[in-house]
């Protein structure tokens, strides 16, 4: 949104973000549709019953009967669906996107849903217009979904490189009535984090400043941190970080991040867009050497219906160059700690940007 780009990011950022390849660290985005490792599995096993059951209330939500969020009338150039996942930053990034597309003359709600298990059938199926969606964390579970999940967990096509990713995605989304539109600045991805003191007194701007050091560190992480790649063994092999052990407090908890304030524990897992680390003293080491694959938020849309207008990926796209992973952050802040209603959020943003009329 899952540990570590996995192949659905189970973490669940903690109460902001999605479900990704290496969701599985997330823990606001564990409902991001387990990312990676439980992505990739419940691809497989759920996504023919799942789909079934999403789909009805997705339906009914298109007709204006069980549509969660806001919703705007019907616009001059007809209505869309737009889907957000059960975390605070997809429900942030779907209203923003039914807004810009209201502002550009469309009928618009947003219905929620669980997972991307649900979601995704329903996006291919048309019961959903258009959602926000992680390039590398989708990959890797249409690659779980199109080729197996052994196949995908010995080949995975999602890395560092968004390029490269989105290219994969658009060879494994195209054939599925999928289209992937250009993705932007904002990326929501596995980041580790120290304090700002730790981080001074040892000279640490970047996780091979920390792996050069040769201290110790515990981190406070999902215990599956001690096996996944993206976590305790990518930063060993990576970066020859030094990890004495992990410490269960999971994935960029209030717990885990105390942990690290207070010293007990030295490297907190979470996400690029945790806008809570300033508040407890934190600060991000830079990924330098490019661990964690590229999960830059870009929008998906089904193909015939709304992929086929280019006003609407034209409207999407302004908002896609000018979202930052730094807005990201602050916009899920608001909602998570100052309880704003995430499209209250979004207004205000697109308003300042103006991106929307006001």
């Amino acid at each position: 949104m899952i540990l570590l780009n996995e192949t659905s990011r189970l973490a669940t950022h903690t109460t902001s973000g999605p479900a990704r390849a290496g969701e599985a660290f997330h823990a606001h985005k564990a409902s991001r549709p387990a990312r990676l490792a439980g992505a990739v599995l419940a691809a497989v096993a759920l996504a023919g019953s799942l789909a079934a059951c999403g789909g009805d209330s997705l339906e009914q939500g298109k007709d204006g009967g069980s549509a969660a969020g806001s919703e705007s009338a019907a616009g001059k150039k007809g209505s869309l669906v737009v889907g957000a996942a059960a975390f605070t930053e997809s429900k942030v990034l779907a209203e923003l996107y039914a807004q810009v597309l209201g502002d550009a003359g469309y009928g618009t709600s947003v219905t929620t849903v669980e997972n991307r298990e649900l979601y995704e059938p329903s996006l291919e199926k048309g019961e959903i217009d258009v959602v926000p969606e992680y390039a590398a964390t989708l990959t890797e579970f249409l690659n779980a979904k199109v080729n197996g999940a052994k196949a995908a967990e010995t080949k995975p096509l999602a890395s560092s490189d968004a390029a490269a990713t989105v290219a994969e995605l658009k060879k494994l989304a195209e054939p599925r009535g999928l289209k992937v539109l250009p993705p932007g600045k904002a990326v929501d991805q596995n980041a580790f984090a120290v304090s700002k003191e730790f981080a001074e007194k040892n000279d640490l701007k970047s996780l091979s400043d920390l792996g050069k050091s040769k201290i110790k560190v515990k981190i406070a992480a999902g215990d599956e941190c001690e096996v996944r790649p993206f976590c305790a063994p990518g930063l060993k092999k990576t970066y020859g970080i030094d990890v004495a052990g992990i410490d269960p407090k999971g994935v960029g908890t209030p717990q885990a991040k105390q942990a690290v304030k207070d010293g007990v524990d030295q490297l907190v897992l979470t996400t690029t867009t945790d806008g809570t680390l300033d508040s407890y003293g934190l600060v991000v080491l830079e990924d330098d050497k490019k661990l964690q694959n590229a999960d830059n938020v870009l929008p998906v849309v089904h193909a015939e219906d709304a992929g086929s207008d280019p006003a609407i990926a034209a409207a999407l796209g302004k908002l896609t160059d000018t979202l930052t992973t730094e807005d990201l952050a602050a916009l899920n802040l608001k909602v998570d700690a100052e309880r704003a209603k995430p499209q209250d959020v979004a207004k205000e943003y697109l308003e300042s940007k103006g991106l929307v009329g006001k």
